[in-house]
């Protein structure tokens, strides 16, 4: 079976990209893997919410074949590639000539789109899934989101993969620490990877302030490019606060050391747009315990592997409460990890999702268009 494969690949500044990189040389054990082959027994197309996915998504149209959902909400994607008519359509085409009043609203206050959760509520996933021999998604939330979209869709859930990362001696992470002033004994939160306002920053920052105010030994690592300048702007007097760390987006090398230096994860989204995201992945599988926001794209984890807030006006409290309690038990810190390590290993393993993805695209090789 040859397979034509369509995907942001690095340097590309996407997960995606770093997610195709680690999963097409574990899919050449199953099949033949050719890149952007339109000719190929199946086509492989992996879609995101940003503009380059683009050809991707045009492309699925063209050669229909099994496309993966990394966002399982398009609607950003549609408001940064359509114009305001095209994007009305779209939003019509997906729930009825009823809503275009809503539609046009909703593209004339596209700026706020990144934070307002009305345009989370609406994916608009109904053409590309209806089109496609089958769907892939990595969690049971976006899975749900696309059988609303397109019942008769055929829909797998793979669990996002994992690829440890190269062994580092302890040593460099200390010496890490020490250069930026972090004591052996103060716990440093990560908020690692893209900085958008789903990540609930604001409500981050707060929370680290009122753990610190209740006594907590704690530091708190902010690293990765903001997605909006104005959320930078906005957020630069809280990140020159004492004990924060500010760091920029950084090569792999420096990744990995920042992620082995970290204690803990936060890792909140908020409104969700049904990811699961690589980040939470990547630091549950070193065996760092994850503060996550609970949602359905989380509830695969077992209860025990992970920390969950509720969004709502609950956040920074709960958030503050797990920050206190992570800095001052080191032992709750290593058993949340155990357990994090444990489920990423036996579910997330990267030979075990290059398997299925096999299967699936397999089956769908002979499946009639």
């Amino acid at each position: 079976m040859t397979v034509g494969y369509f995907s942001p690949l690095p340097p590309a500044p996407t997960g995606v990209a770093a997610y195709s990189a680690a999963l097409i040389p574990a899919l050449r054990e199953h099949c033949e893997v050719l890149m952007n082959a339109a000719g190929a027994d199946v086509a492989l197309y992996h879609l995101g919410n940003n503009h380059l996915h683009r050809f991707i998504y045009r492309t699925a149209f063209e050669t229909p074949g099994v496309i993966v959902l990394h966002d399982a909400v398009l609607n950003h994607f549609f408001l940064g590639t359509l114009g305001r008519e095209e994007y009305i359509d779209e939003f019509v085409y997906n729930y009825g000539e009823w809503h275009r009043g809503v539609a046009g609203e909703l593209w004339d206050a596209r700026s706020r789109s990144a934070a307002d959760p009305l345009y989370f509520k609406y994916p608009m996933l109904r053409r590309v899934c209806e089109c496609s021999r089958a769907v892939i998604v990595h969690n049971p939330a976006a899975a749900r989101m696309v059988r609303e979209h397109a019942p008769a869709a055929r829909v797998y859930e793979i669990p996002h993969l994992f690829v440890p990362p190269p062994a580092l001696p302890a040593a460099a992470a200390t010496r890490w620490r020490e250069r930026h002033g972090i004591a052996p004994k103060t716990c440093l939160f990560g908020v690692l990877g893209h900085l958008r306002e789903t990540k609930r920053l604001h409500s981050t920052l707060g929370a680290f302030e009122r753990a610190r105010a209740a006594g907590a030994d704690a530091a708190l690592l902010i690293a990765g490019g903001f997605a909006s300048s104005d959320l930078e702007r906005a957020l630069a007097p809280a990140l020159a606060r004492p004990g924060i760390v500010r760091k920029p987006h950084a090569p792999e090398g420096e990744f990995h050391l920042m992620m082995s230096a970290v204690d803990a994860c936060i890792n909140l989204r908020y409104p969700s747009a049904g990811e699961t995201s690589g980040i939470a992945i990547r630091m549950m599988g070193i065996g760092k315990p994850v503060i996550l926001t609970a949602d359905e794209a989380v509830s695969r984890f077992p209860e025990g592997a992970c920390l969950r807030v509720d969004a709502g006006p609950a956040e920074g409290e709960m958030l503050a409460e797990y920050m206190s309690l992570l800095a001052a038990s080191p032992a709750t810190r290593a058993e949340i990890g155990r357990r994090a390590a444990e489920h990423i290993a036996s579910r997330h393993a990267l030979e075990r999702v290059a398997r299925s993805y096999s299967e699936v695209l397999c089956e769908h090789a002979r499946r009639e268009v």
